[in-house]
């Protein structure tokens, strides 16, 4: 027969590590939104299905934390909303940005990225700095790391900035001169001028560089602020894994 003070030191013990398991599970089933936007060549829909380098990483993360969730591309301006609002939501890429550090919680960084002011080749414009382009008309996409940037610059939708919700309108603005200039990430910039049938070295011109939004670590995952703690970190810890493991670099490697 079990000592009195032994059998209650063990139904604690039992009690508590039965609750941790709980817990962690219950963290793990909890159901995640994923949402993004056609930003190719990092997340894009190609013949039905959901694509892209920063795609793949995600994936390759679901995977390794033995989790499975629907992606959903949309608008990014919708999809922002969406992981701003509601709990359990994942969204990728988002630049990672000062304004936006506590507005979410943050995995990890999934690709690099470079940003241009870009002007077309029939029509070259030098900016010397950022205040040159104020005498222009720039294109953005809604809510985008590119447009929250010019706007905390003092830049204004409908005056110096046009927004859309695609990219690929604003590469058709730009090489048909209904903008002066585009703001991008360079491979972006690039692809949809492929798609297009152009050689962006031939129809592009890099006409100011912004180091400010590379600083900020390129394109990352973050939950939206209302996701448990035990959810982030099980991320961060697939995250982790898929790079020292050489799938994240596997991943890299084919779409640079």
């Amino acid at each position: 027969m079990t000592p009195p003070k032994l059998y209650h030191k063990a139904r604690s013990v039992i009690s508590g590590a039965l609750l941790l398991c709980l817990g962690v599970s219950g963290a793990q089933a909890e159901p995640i939104r994923i949402v993004t936007e056609e930003l190719p060549p990092y997340n894009m829909t190609r013949d039905g299905q959901l694509t892209g380098m920063s795609t793949e990483v995600v994936q390759a993360v679901l995977k390794e934390v033995h989790m499975q969730a629907t992606i959903q591309s949309m608008p990014w301006a919708r999809a922002y909303d969406l992981a701003l609002h509601d709990a359990d939501v994942l969204i990728y890429s988002i630049t990672r940005t000062a304004e936006r550090e506590h507005l979410f919680k943050w995995v990890g960084t999934i690709a690099a990225s470079r940003w241009y002011i870009y002007s077309s080749s029939g029509h070259p414009i030098g900016l010397m700095d950022l205040n040159d382009a104020r005498d222009w008309q720039t294109a953005t996409v809604n809510e985008d790391v590119g447009e929250q940037y010019l706007i905390g610059k003092h830049f204004v939708v409908g005056q110096q900035l046009q927004s859309s919700n695609r990219y690929e309108l604003n590469y058709q603005k730009l090489q048909t001169g209904r903008v002066d200039l585009w703001i991008s990430d360079e491979l972006n910039a690039g692809y949809l001028a492929r798609q297009a049938g152009d050689e962006p070295a031939r129809t592009l011109v890099q006409s100011l560089r912004v180091p400010e939004l590379e600083e900020a670590g390129g394109f990352n995952m973050a939950f939206s602020a209302a996701t448990p703690d035990a959810t982030v970190q099980l991320f961060q810890k697939g995250l982790n894994t898929i790079r020292e493991n050489g799938t994240y670099d596997a991943i890299a490697r084919k779409w640079n």
